[in-house]
């Protein structure tokens, strides 16, 4: 199996917030990688992986660090692969991580989703892989419809909840 997509850590103290991409991806049936690399401490291999990736049939990457996050924008400064940035929360509320992912120069861009975003750097992943692929796309509404159901059902239950002055 080929890797669509790669996620990658500034370290495994970050797994357990790419789990959620992991699980995503799992299940949408998106064939990905995981791996860690560091900006600071392994640049050689960030370099390497960034300039090999795309030959090595990945489509999208997915990098997360938290603190000086630098990976996203090193790796994307080395590919044409789309980098989609994970701020991590490890210091100052991962305020310092957001800025450090979203803060790009002109032509060298990462999408950015929130702080311990990684579900979201999933669907976004699975968003750009389905443009070519018509059976992922479905998965991808039956998802969507999911959420909406979770909604629904939500205000079913709300409905049930009484207060004196609750008027619905």
């Amino acid at each position: 199996m080929t890797p669509l997509v790669s996620i990658i850590m500034g370290s495994t103290s970050d797994l357990p917030v790419m789990e959620k991409a992991a699980r995503f991806l799992d299940g949408m049936e998106i064939p990905f990688e995981m791996n860690a690399l560091s900006a600071h401490r392994t640049p050689e291999d960030v370099e390497r992986f960034a300039k090999s990736a795309g030959g090595r049939g990945v489509k999208v990457i997915i990098a997360a660090a938290g603190m000086a996050a630098h990976l996203a924008g090193v790796i994307a400064s080395m590919t044409t692969l789309p980098v989609i940035g994970v701020p991590i929360q490890s210091s100052l509320e991962g305020l310092d991580a957001l800025l450090s992912i979203v803060q790009m120069p002109p032509g060298v861009p990462v999408a950015t989703v929130g702080i311990n975003g990684a579900l979201n750097a999933a669907i976004l992943s699975a968003q750009i892989l389905s443009l070519g692929d018509a059976a992922l796309r479905e998965r991808l509404l039956d998802y969507k419809e999911s959420l909406k159901k979770k909604v629904v059902t939500a205000n079913e239950e709300l409905a049930k909840v009484t207060f004196k002055h609750k008027t619905n």
